[in-house]
């Protein structure tokens, strides 16, 4: 899989523009390379204004950094999104029962399908959600799924998101911005909306609210402004309604929680959390925790408050969990998986581990609880001395890394200095599970700008670009 040609969405291999490109490509070749250049410095201009920055971690200089921004849309046929969707709500059906599963009957791990001990000794299970149902069995509200593209209509999944998924904000300013600058493509193309989002999810939030209540408040729980997804917290409680609180907002008073406000305390029951689960309540996880509210996990475990996601959800966006989501659909939902998953090799077996070993120039390895890009060798691309680094880690603990072929993800046309040119991406969709399950069509494509890289994270240097999601099927 690894070796084969990347597949390139808007020429076909004879060099013909495939069908969703065909409009755009009559509207490239007569527009001037400097319009082009022009309208990329506007886009800039116009995200460095909106403050659309991030932080990473580990930088010395402590600077906020803009996402670079790639004018050049990402088109995909409604065919290809019908195939998805699907396979992405298939998908969060099955990682939702698995998480209900094991935190109940363990029905799952009883049946071996997968090894017990991969769950009930990975540092993401949560034994306080033993028993503990939260409202409608609910415990995944807001996914983020990681979607590579190999062929016509071949779509892998390359990692799940189910903690505190980030980067629909980047998704949702993606086409504020290019609505704005190419009002022209937007009369051309039947592109399906996306700025429903934020009223979808709050939709979805007050359906998870506590049993019995009528008009939930929501708020939106963020560690503060030194965490790098934090513009993306400020906007989306914005674009809801709903308020912005940190720990010091809240408080817990007979296992019900207040929000602090000028007229008094006032109920919280519903609460988006983009707080790590350790870090929420330092009475039951880490004391030294200055992010979370005391008490809450006890008014969580009550009933009296939702929290969306669910404590615990992480244990399945585990790495080491990924590979039995296909057989996790066929266990739950007795369906055969739509969305294949990359191959995935578990250093925790003794051959796995030996065959990586002897071919890390060709694997891309990963800890299995990294997320960022961070922690993760790219063998093709890796010195021979980070390879030897990197097996020395290995062998420390070979549990605690996956390794995959390095997938020939697909590329699409990018504006480089050097003009219009292929560059690789992936695509992170969003999955809203309340009432119903909605995907918003489209989500937040990352493109690795550098010639020939793989790694597509903002945090690696790599940049993002508006999904556009064609309505019209005879596209």
């Amino acid at each position: 899989m690894g070796r084969q040609p990347p597949y390139n969405e808007m020429y076909a291999e004879t060099g013909a523009v495939r069908p969703a490109y065909t409009q755009y490509q009559k509207w490239l070749a007569v527009t001037p390379g400097e319009q082009l250049f022009q309208r990329h410095q506007q886009a800039d201009l116009l995200f460095r204004r909106i403050g659309i920055t991030f932080a990473v971690y580990g930088d010395n200089m402590g600077a906020e950094r803009l996402i670079p921004f790639d004018i050049i849309p990402r088109i995909l046929t409604a065919e290809d999104w019908g195939t998805v969707s699907s396979g992405l709500i298939q998908r969060v059906r099955a990682l939702n029962a698995f998480i209900h599963d094991i935190y109940h009957d363990q029905e799952i791990l009883n049946a071996g399908v997968i090894p017990g001990d991969l769950v009930r000794h990975n540092a993401s299970f949560r034994n306080e959600m033993t028993g503990f149902e939260p409202p409608g069995g609910i415990y995944i509200t807001i996914a983020g799924i990681d979607v590579v593209r190999t062929g016509a209509n071949q779509f892998h999944v390359l990692e799940d998101n189910l903690r505190t998924p980030s980067g629909v904000s980047y998704m949702l300013e993606n086409r504020e911005i290019m609505m704005r600058l190419f009002p022209e493509l937007f009369s051309a193309y039947a592109v399906a909306p996306v700025n429903h989002y934020p009223h979808e999810l709050l939709k979805n939030l007050h359906s998870v609210a506590p049993s019995g209540v009528e008009d939930p408040t929501v708020v939106l729980l963020t560690p503060g402004s030194f965490n790098s997804a934090y513009f993306e917290h400020a906007f989306l409680a914005d674009e809801m309604g709903v308020e912005l609180v940190q720990g010091q907002d809240l408080l817990v008073d007979n296992d019900i929680v207040y929000m602090r406000t000028v007229e008094g305390p006032r109920r919280v029951d519903v609460i988006y959390r983009r707080v790590d689960d350790d870090f929420l309540d330092p009475l039951a996880f880490r004391p030294d925790s200055l992010l979370g509210v005391p008490g809450l996990y006890q008014a969580y475990k009550k009933g009296k408050v939702t929290l969306a996601n669910a404590i615990g959800t992480g244990i399945a966006d585990d790495k080491a969990i990924y590979a039995y989501v296909p057989e996790m659909i066929r266990f739950y939902l007795g369906e055969s998986p739509i969305l294949a998953n990359v191959p995935t090799y578990q250093l925790r077996e003794k051959d796995d581990l030996a065959y990586v070993l002897e071919h890390l120039d060709d694997l891309v390895v990963k800890e299995v609880h990294g997320s960022g890009g961070y922690g993760m060798l790219v063998g093709p691309s890796a010195t021979g001395t980070e390879r030897e680094a990197y097996k020395e880690r290995i062998l420390a603990n070979p549990a605690n890394f996956i390794a995959q072929p390095t997938l020939a993800l697909s590329t699409c046309p990018t504006f480089v200095e050097q003009g219009v040119a292929p560059r690789h991406v992936d695509l992170r969709p969003f999955v809203l599970m309340g009432g119903a399950i909605t995907v918003v069509p489209g989500g937040l494509t990352r493109v690795a700008l550098r010639e020939g890289s793989l790694v597509v994270n903002s945090s690696q240097g790599g940049g993002t670009k508006d999904t556009w999601v064609l309505e019209d099927r005879a596209c």
